[in-house]
């Protein structure tokens, strides 16, 4: 099952989102990442607070939807506001769309104790996401019940 978490800028939270995903991830699980208006680079905090939480970061970079129009994901996850609010492309054809927001911790303006604990927070809230998500039974889930289950998840 191929997951593509999706934001505006691909450099913070759809990033975390990735890394934290394919770390946990069981064997036939796969995340990516992309951006509606890609910044081209992710951000070097994104990266230190992976590399802090023991999660790698290799291969990690801002990219585009159209890096996936010739093998479209099976579940689409939006983890900011404007992202959530835009189509997807058509060439993503069915697949399941949620909505995992997430406050963006690159725009936290103060002490560099209070950044790094927003970007840990933030770090923290998608394992646990992640964590609900793989404790899914997918082998009983429907299309709509797995729905259900992502919205639920978007929850906690």
């Amino acid at each position: 099952m191929r997951v593509l978490f999706m934001c505006t800028a691909n450099s913070c939270r759809s990033i975390l989102s990735e890394a934290v995903f394919n770390h946990l991830a069981p064997h036939g699980f796969e995340a990516v990442s992309s951006g509606s208006f890609p910044k081209g680079q992710v951000l070097p905090r994104s990266l230190t607070t992976l590399q802090h939480a023991g999660i790698p970061i290799e291969g990690l970079s801002s990219k585009g939807n159209d890096a996936f129009e010739h093998c479209p994901p099976d579940i689409v996850i939006t983890v900011c506001d404007n992202a959530a609010g835009e189509a997807c492309p058509v060439y993503f054809g069915p697949a399941l769309k949620t909505h995992w927001g997430l406050e963006d911790p690159s725009a936290v303006v103060a002490d560099e104790a209070s950044v790094d604990a927003a970007f840990r927070a933030t770090l923290a809230r998608i394992q646990s996401r992640c964590e609900a998500f793989f404790a899914l039974p997918f082998e009983n889930l429907d299309r709509e019940q797995l729905k259900n289950e992502l919205d639920r998840i978007a929850t906690l």
